[in-house]
Order: structure tokens, then sequence, then C-alpha cells
């Protein structure tokens, strides 16, 4: 317990001395991770620890996103305001829609979760007068509190840090708690969980809420960050990039969904830079994992501490031997 806080601990610390060390470039690269980390977190939820498959994931991404721009440009620009806001109408999209897929499972549930995402996408790409279309929504605000404005890289950078932070503790803890191991049956054998008495479609419902509420808390910190929003951040392609960080990552652990975020939004700055095929790149780095490191890059990272101890076992045995 002490070595996992002491472990944390260090870890926050490193990356709040980030800013004094870091180049600008590096720093906004390191703010987009977390950003995407947060994002990758809301749906391992469903993909790691219950074993829903989604495809439709960026429709809270860009609904975040969206309204935290609106509400930021119309209304206040206080951050708590328009978080609050980005959270309630988050939460409120993920209750709808859960309602109708959660009525199927499978392919089904994937392919339905994909439709209303192409709905909300298709809705914000239409709708000009209110998200600007296919042009964005521009010229937003930054955020503030009280008389202090988030202008500076270096302060978006720790509000982004504050709520990764927040985000990675809080579904820590859903996913440690009994309701989290009631998730990972549900992924691993739904019909025993029902046998035991557990209404199964609350805790999907449940675990649904919670992805899209982080979901579109990851697309208001992308606004913050970005001062502009684009429908391709609602576009299934998104959906698509947050599922490959998951899996690239480690599902059902908490650290690979963001590894597999820095690794994707690494190669994308990196070799875009390049190249207009950084896809092709990427998709050819993903087909890699799936087939030969289907437990992410968590699972190569427990693959070589394995062998270290093991090989530490052999030599100690073997001294043993020795000795005798």
């Amino acid at each position: 317990m002490k070595k996992t806080f002491a472990k944390y601990l260090m870890i926050i610390l490193a990356l709040c001395l980030t800013p004094f060390f870091l180049s600008l470039f590096h720093l906004n690269l390191l703010s987009e991770i977390l950003i995407f980390g947060i994002f990758a977190l809301s749906l391992n939820v469903l993909v790691g620890y219950t074993g829903l498959v989604s495809l439709g994931h960026a429709a809270f991404f860009g609904v975040g996103a969206y309204t935290a721009g609106l509400v930021a440009k119309n209304l206040t620009s206080n951050l708590f305001m328009t978080v609050g806001m980005t959270v309630l109408i988050s939460v409120l999209v993920a209750a709808l829609i859960g309602l109708f897929c959660l009525k199927v499972s499978g392919f089904y549930f994937l392919m339905l979760t994909l439709a209303f995402s192409q709905m909300i996408y298709s809705y914000i790409y239409q709708s000009t007068n209110l998200t600007g279309g296919s042009n964005g929504l521009s010229g937003i605000p930054k955020a503030v509190v009280g008389s202090f404005q988030f202008a500076n890289p270096v302060y978006i950078f720790y509000l982004i840090l504050l709520f990764f932070l927040l985000t990675y503790f809080a579904l820590r803890l859903v996913v440690k708690s009994p309701f989290g191991q009631v998730l990972i049956g549900i992924r691993e054998n739904e019909t025993r969980i029902k046998s035991m008495g557990y209404n199964t479609y609350i805790y999907k419902y449940s675990a649904f809420l919670i992805a899209g509420c982080f979901g579109g808390l990851a697309g208001s910190l992308y606004t913050y960050f970005n001062g502009f929003v684009a429908p391709s951040d609602v576009y299934w392609t998104m959906s698509g990039a947050a599922l490959i960080m998951v899996l690239i990552g480690g599902a059902g652990t908490m650290n690979g969904p963001v590894f597999g975020a820095a690794l994707f939004v690494t190669l994308e700055t990196l070799i875009s830079s390049y190249t207009n095929s950084w896809m092709l790149i990427v998709g050819s780095v993903f087909i890699i994992f799936v087939i030969f490191f289907p437990k992410g890059i968590v699972g190569i990272g427990e693959s070589v501490v394995q062998f270290i101890k093991t090989r530490k076992q052999q030599a100690y045995e073997q001294k043993k031997s020795h000795a005798t």
C-alpha cells in the first residue's frame, strides 16, 4: 500500500514539474495525451470492464466539446459552469442513448452506438447557425475562475492535469469497488451474474452513464485546450481512435488506456508531420498489437517484469544449489 502511494506521488510530482523542463510543443503534446487519456479511460469502463464494445463514444466527446464551447460563447466562460453544464448534458445524452442501445448486445450494440453517434454528427454538421456547421465552432473564450483566466498554455496544462488525476482516481475507485467487480463479472459471464440475483441491466446502464460523463468531460477539456471544435471531433473515426487507444494500451486495466493514448497521439503528431498516410502506419501498429500482443502495452510490461522475476529466481536457486 505504501509502495503504491509513493509510486503515484512520484508520478504526480513528475507531471507537475514537466512545464519547467518541456518545450511548449512537448507540453501541448502532453496536454493532448492527458485529454485523450481521459477519453480512453471513459471508454475502457465499457469495453475493458463491462465487455460492451462501442463505436459511438465520439458522441459524448463531441457533445461535451460543443456544450463547453456554446456555453462559454453565449452564457458564461466560468469554468465550474461550463464543466457542470458539460457533465449534465453528456449524462442526459448517455441516458437517452443507453435506453435504446442496452436493449441489444454484441454486434448489434456496436452498430446501434455507431448509428446514434452518426445521428449526432449529422445534426452538428447541419446546424450551421448553432454549431457553425462544417466550419466548426471558433472564437471560444478561455475558461475563467473568478478573475483568473486560463490563457497561458501552462495554466491550461495544470487544469487538464487536475481533471485527469481526478478522473483516473475516481474511475480507479469505481472499478475496484464491489460495483466494478460486478461489471467484470458481467464481462466474463453475464448469465451467471444474473443467476446470482443481480440486475445486470442497471449495472450496464450505470457504466454507460459513467462512460458518457467522463467522455463529455474529455471533450470540454479539448475545447479549452484547442479553442476550437470541429465536426470531425464527433465523427465515427474519433470513436475508432479511442477504441484503438484502449486495445493498444490494454483493455480492462487502468494504466493501459493512458499508455495507448500516449502512443496514439505521439504517433499521430510525429508521423503526420512527415506524411499524410499516418493512419496507415497507426493501423499497422494496431494490427501488430492485436495479433502478437493482445494484452497491449500493459501486457508487454507485465511479461517483461515476470521474465525478470523468473530469471532472478532461477539465478538465486542456482547460487543456492552451488553453495550446498
